[in-house]
């Protein structure tokens, strides 16, 4: 399990800005039984935990009094440097079931891919509901039951660990593979002699402007 270590911040008067730039991200921990805290966490560490964990990792959060388990619910980035400015925390209960989006991951070949189809991922991530000490931290998919086209994987193809339950839709398209549809050129018409046209309106205008007496000449 991973931990972190954190420390209670009075709100009173805080600067939240400040304290970023002091290298903390301010924070908020509560759940179901937990009354909400305000707490301060490194921003390296937090940094460090956030790419082993991501949202369906059971982090233990250190410097409450007893060993606190909670799951990242929410993080709030900054939309110019996209850094953590402000993270919730929920504090889970051993034995009562949580629900939470866990991550895909595609493994294996797919031979109808190998044979030219392309692969076409619907979704990366599904909802589950589990203990939360028993949260798998992704759900493999694999790609190599996909052998003729059109074939597809749906929600209730995926295997899930023991005690987890689907909570996505079970017809929901995981991934499919599909005909590689080659893009026609449209044909360009040539474009028209404008020289040619313009040549041929101006005799006909030196004709039509010519005198009878010369039109005569020429008969």
């Amino acid at each position: 399990m991973l931990t972190l270590e954190v420390q209670k911040r009075d709100t009173v008067g805080a600067n939240a800005s400040a304290l970023r730039h002091a290298g903390s991200i301010p924070a908020v921990v509560y759940g179901a039984h937990h009354e909400s805290t305000s707490v301060l966490v490194s921003a390296s560490a937090f940094g460090k935990v956030l790419r082993e964990a991501g949202e369906a990792t059971i982090v233990s959060l250190e410097g409450l009094g007893e060993s606190l388990p909670t799951l990242i619910h929410e993080v709030d980035l900054d939309p110019l440097t996209n850094l953590p400015r402000h993270v919730d925390f929920y504090a889970v209960t051993k034995g009562e079931k949580v629900e939470v989006a866990i991550p895909l991951v595609f493994e294996g070949v797919s031979p109808a891919v190998e044979a030219g189809a392309n692969l076409v991922k619907v979704m990366y991530e599904v909802e589950i509901e589990a203990d939360p000490m028993n949260l798998p931290h992704d759900i493999k998919v694999d790609l190599s039951v996909l052998v003729a086209l059109d074939d597809q994987i749906h929600a209730k193809d995926l295997v899930l660990p023991e005690g987890v339950l689907l909570v996505t839709e079970p017809g929901d398209v995981v991934a499919l593979v599909q005909e590689v549809v080659e893009e026609k050129e449209e044909e360009v018409a040539a474009p028209a002699d404008i020289s040619s046209i313009e040549v041929e309106k101006k005799g006909k205008e030196e004709a039509e402007g010519e005198s009878p007496a010369v039109a005569k000449e020429k008969e």
